[in-house]
């Protein structure tokens, strides 16, 4: 039987404003084909250094490759991700993920190019991407590997300064946990529905209506895989969408399938990846 684990890594206090968390996947092979291998959607942005083996991930009708020892970015994903190890032989891959906050903290390019996309680091910022690849695979070490890429991000992080607006949007968004709207995003800035979406599509590669769907959905799941059962959570959904067949559908958008389903099938990787 494959084992597998997610090790949590602490981010560098620089950083810990902007990573949702730091994570380690480890396999010894690729996942039992009874197992789901659903990754839900969280509201994070991944950085992905696949250091053995690769990854296979299937969004909607595109597969992606993540080569061995490349480092790959995972946009806005707002649709679920079926995952495996490339080769069925041992896999070691670190993941960062960044919070709403982070990404245009960090990088610098079209997010609505790489939305429920997956795209190699050294396309979209080139050198920079090249020589860290390089260093990356000359450490041997874990330990080693986890620092150049902190060091990396927190250069990244020199070079830029924080909207303010956009940032106070994503933390009221973030802080009423998916409810608040955009007409009411709108009387507390003072900006327009369609100036707001084109802040967020230039930073988040997404409008904040869409962004809030995903966090809303994101706590009831997070729920839903520390073992609680559909029943329990139904006087919580009531409170968030206006009825169960409101529920249901963005159930079946975010993991593409019912709850009942889910609960009754093996879908392991999923816990792990929500809970670690």
């Amino acid at each position: 039987m494959t084992d597998f684990r997610f090790i949590p890594i602490t981010p560098h206090p620089l950083l810990s404003p902007y990573v949702a968390k730091i994570h380690v996947f480890e396999s010894s092979g690729r996942l039992p084909t009874k197992e789901k291998k659903l990754i839900v959607p969280n509201a994070n942005f991944k950085l992905t250094l696949t250091y053995r083996n690769g990854i296979e991930a299937r969004i909607g009708d595109k597969t992606f490759i993540q080569i061995e020892n490349k480092l790959s970015l995972t946009g806005l994903i707002d649709s679920p991700v079926i995952l495996d190890p490339q080769e069925d032989a041992q896999t070691g891959t670190i993941i960062i993920e960044f919070n709403p906050l982070g990404a245009y903290r960090l990088f610098h390019f079209s997010y609505t190019e790489v939305k429920n996309q997956i795209v190699e680091l050294g396309d979209l910022i080139g050198s920079r991407a090249e020589e860290l690849q390089s260093q990356l695979a000359e450490a041997s070490a874990l330990d080693l590997k986890l620092q150049l890429l902190q060091n990396f991000l927190i250069k990244q992080l020199e070079k830029t300064a924080a909207d303010l607006i956009y940032d106070y949007c994503i933390n009221r968004i973030l802080n009423s946990k998916g409810l608040l709207t955009v007409t009411q995003l709108e009387k507390e800035t003072g900006y327009s529905s369609r100036w707001l979406h084109n802040k967020f599509s230039e930073h988040l590669g997404t409008g904040p209506k869409n962004l809030s769907e995903i966090v809303r959905f994101k706590q009831f799941y997070q729920a839903f895989s520390t073992g609680a059962n559909y029943q329990s959570l139904k006087e919580q959904i009531y409170h968030h969408y206006h009825d169960q067949s409101h529920f249901i559908r963005a159930f079946k958008r975010f993991t593409g399938t019912t709850p009942t389903d889910l609960q009754n099938s093996m879908n392991e990787l999923a816990t792990k990846h929500y809970t670690s």
